[in-house]
């Protein structure tokens, strides 16, 4: 089954903050090898991709299931609201494709370790 990632962040005014998430999503990609057919990011808000329009694109790359990755630190309105009406609109147009929402990552189990790490 061909499978995609897509990293979603909140998307920044400052141009420099969005090229970041473009940045990691090319590390992401580099380090998934084979395990994902594609891995690309969208935003939320002020950036593009939009996250209808990132899920089209890795449709269009003949994703069958597109794993949605919140790039957000806490399960605010933008992870329990915003991303999965998002979601959703795009899921009704594609009833074959599995779109899913991965936990956020301020909810992820190794968080904890990357902070200590990240203070060492």
């Amino acid at each position: 089954m061909n499978r995609a990632l897509l990293i979603v962040a909140h998307g920044s005014r400052r141009e420099a903050s969005n090229e970041e998430i473009r940045r990691l999503t090319e590390r992401v990609r580099a380090e998934a090898g084979s395990s994902y057919h594609s891995v690309i990011c969208a935003f939320l808000e002020l950036a593009d991709p939009s996250i209808p329009t990132g899920i089209e694109q890795c449709i269009t790359e003949g994703a069958e299931e597109v794993i949605v990755l919140p790039y957000f630190l806490s399960a605010g309105r933008h992870v329990s609201l915003d991303i999965p009406q998002e979601v959703e609109v795009t899921q009704r147009k594609h009833p074959g494709v599995r779109i899913r929402i991965a936990p956020y990552l301020g909810g992820a189990e190794g968080i904890s370790g990357m902070l200590l790490d990240c203070a060492r």
